[in-house]
């Protein structure tokens, strides 16, 4: 290779490198904008119930919700493949814009019909938050380096999951804010936040980009939504509707022919599909998918229960469970900072999910154990092993799906990663939710049936026969509990046991769930980390095309450098 291309190669290779301050302050716009997804989620639990009966749709909150959940996770494979062929920073950009514009629509409906429609505008931007900070992360540091930047991330979710439900129950409780009602600056929050983001994000995010003009998927992402949107929708609505009611049955037959014609689609479109199959080929994929599922049904169909154990049988304000749960953020922080600390260092990242998957069964079979007399300081150190379990698991597998597949693959790889991981936690909640409320009757009637022959709660009963009377119309109802602050905890113990009873089925379910996760990534295959950046492979590769049509090795094809030589070729090794 002649002086002069070695020169020009120089800046091609320099600007493809970041420094760890610039990686930092790229860190910065990219976790205010994942901090915007986070906080909406979290601030909504304990703000949804003051806007329902504000906006006089309490009957059919739940469709704020569903609409959310659909647009958010219909929307993260588009986002990963498109970004993918035309660049992050532009759609990165229009999902926090989209973001904003529907949060601050948000805060102007009128009734529960157009919080449903601007939630599902919302959702759209949301969709775009996580995947593609993870693959922009995935874009500027090397995989052995980048579970370290990654656990920021998580730290982003822990804190929003503190502040979430104190903001939310603050901006519920406050009549006017400003001459606005209080629950409405739930979403006008985001407006600032997101302006701020933008801003950031479009001065500090500047990468490379080759645009390489392919056919869009639009036959794939049009069968995908007519597939899950009603398994989305049954999923939310089942245990209100039946499940197997008329409309439930018409979801599954929709949505099994949606489905079948997105993989009739994708193999018809082949890599240039919205989620080629062939990635599922490779192994790491494979695994990442599967376990990816699995967590995210352990994950939210288990832990949603822990809030409610905390504010039913604890007593907890919503506002105090969530600082009670700040126990479970500590744990992944800790979680995601030791793996990536530890990977950094050894180029190793196989065994942390392995272990993450084993504290997490270990956190769940421990969690079936609580009842209604368990001690609050025992409930929140095995929040801390889940979380440790979650913060060990959740950011390798990222880390080694992305380094499984082509730097051009990163976007689709791990939006892939993010969308199955979203579907099974829709699967979770709606399994474990309808597993809780179809037991809590019979659980909460033996304790009622127990507690009765106990002279405490007969002598009780005679001392105030009105509260009799409150106990037997209030004992049955699962959708209002606000009794239970109003009687003696003599009289509301049993059904706080019968609670506790149906919790730790939910649990003991999520365990079984957990289970097979952790025999699934004993399947993970160990590929030797790279120490280069996606920008800096595709620049390589580029590079490498322009300057030479043969092989390493040959006439024309320069010297490889030490870089290239002692750097495994893990990209052979993947597939």
């Amino acid at each position: 290779m002649s002086n002069s291309d070695s020169t020009a190669a120089a800046p091609a290779r320099a600007s493809t490198e970041f420094t760890h301050r610039q990686i930092l302050t790229i860190l910065a716009g990219l976790m205010m904008g994942m901090f915007l997804a986070a906080l909406d989620q979290t601030i909504m639990a304990t703000a949804t119930r003051t806007i329902a009966d504000d906006l006089h749709g309490f009957d059919i909150q739940a469709w704020a919700t569903t609409a959310f959940l659909i647009t958010s996770t219909i929307s993260t494979p588009l986002y990963g493949k498109l970004s993918d062929l035309y660049g992050r920073r532009p759609f990165f950009l229009f999902a926090i814009g989209i973001f904003v514009v529907g949060s601050f629509l948000c805060g102007l409906s009128q009734n529960m019909y157009e919080l449903a429609a601007f939630r599902a505008i919302q959702g759209i931007g949301a969709g775009g938050l996580m995947s593609l900070a993870l693959a922009i992360i995935g874009d500027i540091v090397p995989p052995r380096e980048r579970a370290k930047y990654q656990g920021y991330f998580l730290a982003v979710f822990g804190t929003a999951s503190v502040l979430g439900p104190i903001l939310g129950g603050f901006f519920a409780g406050a009549d006017n804010i400003l001459w606005v009602d209080g629950w409405r600056w739930v979403f006008y929050l985001n407006v600032p936040i997101g302006i701020a983001a933008m801003v950031v994000v479009a001065r500090v995010l500047h990468l490379p980009h080759t645009r390489v003009d392919h056919r869009i998927d639009w036959p794939g992402a049009v069968a995908l939504i007519v597939g899950l949107v009603p398994l989305l929708t049954i999923a939310e609505q089942g245990r209100a509707w039946g499940w197997d009611s008329g409309r439930a049955f018409l979801c599954y037959i929709i949505g099994a022919i949606g489905l079948v014609a997105f993989v009739l689609a994708e193999r018809a479109y082949g890599d240039e599909a919205l989620l080629p199959i062939r990635l599922f080929r490779n192994r790491t994929i494979a695994v990442g998918a599967t376990s990816s599922t699995i967590l995210g049904m352990a994950m939210f169909g288990g832990l949603m229960t822990v809030p409610l154990y905390l504010q039913i049988v604890k007593g907890s304000s919503a506002t105090l469970a969530g600082l009670q749960m700040i126990p479970f953020v500590f744990g992944i922080m800790s979680g995601s900072i030791i793996s990536g600390q530890l990977i950094a260092r050894t180029g190793r990242y196989r065994i942390f999910p392995i272990i993450g998957s084993t504290l997490m069964v270990a956190a769940l079979a421990l969690f079936a154990t609580i009842g209604a007399d368990t001690p609050l300081w025992r409930v929140m150190l095995i929040m801390v092993l889940m979380g440790l379990g979650l913060g060990g698991n959740m950011q390798p597998m990222i880390t080694a799906v992305q380094n499984a597949v082509s730097p051009r693959e990163i976007g689709v790889a791990t939006s892939s990663v993010t969308f199955f991981r979203s579907m099974g936690g829709t699967l979770g909640t709606a399994v474990f939710l309808s597993v809780l409320f179809n037991v809590l009757p019979n659980k909460i009637g033996s304790a009622f049936t127990t507690a009765q022959g106990t002279p405490e709660f007969q002598q009780a009963l005679a001392a105030n026969p009105a509260q009799a009377q409150v106990l037997q119309q209030a004992a049955g109802q699962q959708d209002d509990t606000s009794w239970l602050n109003s009687l003696p905890d003599v009289l509301t113990h049993p059904y706080k046991v019968g609670f506790s009873d149906g919790i730790q089925v939910v649990f003991l379910l999520a365990l079984a769930v957990m289970v097979v996760g952790l025999i699934v990534v004993f399947f993970l295959p160990e590929i030797p980390l790279s120490m280069r950046s996606a920008q800096q492979q595709r620049a390589d590769d580029a590079l490498a095309a322009e300057n030479s049509m043969g092989v390493p090795g040959e006439v024309g094809a320069g010297p490889l450098t030490d870089e290239e030589i002692h750097t495994p070729d893990r990209t052979s090794k993947s597939h």
